[in-house]
C-alpha cells in the first residue's frame, strides 16, 4: 500500500524515527527553557551536558562494571552536579547581565568541555550496548517496533509529564517561579534564592544527562554528539516559546515527527526543515508585537 506515492511501510519508519527524535527534542528543550524561562540564561553548553551523560554511562560500564538502569540514576547525578557547580562559580555572576555574556560564557566553556573530551577520548565513536530487557522488539503487522524505541518515548513523556507538574503545580515551583519575579522579596520571606537557582540549574542539566544515557545505545558515544544537536533544540525552544515549558514539550515532539515525513517525502529538506518553521514562527510573532499585519 502507499500513501501520496510513498510505501506505507516508509512512512511509518519515519515516524517512529521522528517520534524518537522527538523525544530527545523534547527532554532538552525542556531543560533549556527551565534555564531561560527561571534563571534568564542562554544556556549553549546544554549539548556538552547532554554528552557527558552519555559519556559518564559509558565510563560506569566500561571502567566500574556498572549497567545500564544504574547508570539511568548516577550519569544525570554527576551531570546534574557538575551543571550546580557551573552555575555557582560562574554563570550565578551573570545574572544581571545582559544575556549576551551568559551566551558567550556558555559557548566558551561548550567548546572548552567538548574540546577536553576529544583529547582524552578522541573522536572516535563508542558504541553502547542496549540492555538485554529492553533488547528485540514487537512486529506490529504493518511495521517492528523496537523494544528500546519505546522505552524511549515511554520515559521522555513520563520525564516532562513529572518535571512541567514539578514547575506548575507544585510550592516548589511556585517558590521559582516567585523567585525569578521578584528575588529580594522571596528572600525577604527566608527563601534560600541561591541554593534554589543552584538547584534550578542542577536539574536542568540533569535532563540533559539523562537524555545522554538514553541515546548512548542508539547513537556512539562521541565527544560532538551533542554539537549540532543543541542548535536543533535551540531551534525547538524558540517555537515552543522561551518561557513555556508546555509549548517546548510540544514542540520538541512535534517538530521530531515533522522532520521524520520530511525525511520519507524530501529527504533534503530533513535537516532544514526545523529552522524554516522558527523562521516562520518569527516573523509570526514579530508582526504580532510590532502591530503590523501581513
Amino acid at each position: 500500500m502507499t500513501l501520496f506515492g510513498l510505501p506505507l511501510a516508509l512512512i511509518y519508519s519515519q515516524l517512529l524515527l521522528g517520534l524518537i527524535n522527538g523525544a530527545f527534542y523534547a527532554i532538552l528543550s525542556l531543560g533549556l527553557s527551565v534555564i531561560f524561562g527561571m534563571l534568564g540564561i542562554v544556556n549553549f553548553v546544554h549539548g556538552v551536558l547532554f554528552m557527558m551523560g552519555a559519556f559518564f554511562a559509558w565510563m560506569l560500564l566500561e571502567w566500574c562494571g556498572i549497567g545500564y538502569w544504574w547508570a539511568l540514576i548516577l550519569s544525570p547525578a554527576i551531570v546534574g552536579l557538575i551543571g550546580m557547580a557551573i552555575e555557582r562559580l560562574l554563570i550565578s555572576r551573570l545574572y544581571k547581565q545582559d544575556h549576551i555574556y551568559a551566551f558567550l560564557l556558555t559557548f566558551g566553556l561548550a567548546l572548552m568541555i567538548e574540546a577536553l573530551f576529544r583529547n582524552a577520548f578522541d573522536s572516535i565513536g563508542r558504541p553502547y550496548s542496549i540492555p538485554e530487557l529492553l533488547q528485540g522488539g514487537s512486529d506490529l503487522g504493518f511495521m517492528f517496533v523496537p523494544h528500546y524505541r519505546s522505552w524511549i518515548v515511554i520515559v521522555s513523556v513520563v520525564v516532562c509529564g513529572l518535571t512541567w507538574y514539578s514547575i506548575e503545580k507544585t510550592r516548589l515551583g511556585a517558590r521559582l517561579r516567585a523567585a525569578t519575579e521578584n528575588g529580594p522579596v522571596v528572600q525577604a520571606l527566608g527563601i534560600r534564592v541561591p541554593r534554589l537557582m543552584t538547584l534550578t540549574y542542577g536539574g536542568a542539566a540533569a535532563l540533559a544527562g539523562l537524555s545522554g544515557v538514553l541515546a548512548a545505545p542508539i547513537y556512539s558515544v562521541s565527544p560532538q554528539m551533542g554539537a549540532n544537536l543543541v542548535i536543533i533544540v535551540f531551534a525547538v525552544v524558540v517555537i515552543g516559546g522561551l518561557n513555556s515549558i508546555k509549548g517546548s514539550i510540544v514542540a520538541g515532539f512535534g517538530l521530531g515527527i515533522l522532520e521524520g515525513l520530511t525525511k520519507a517525502v524530501y529527504p533534503a529538506a530533513s535537516s532544514t526543515v526545523i529552522f524554516l518553521v522558527m523562521a516562520i514562527v518569527l516573523i509570526a510573532r514579530a508582526g504580532r508585537l510590532t502591530g503590523r499585519k501581513h
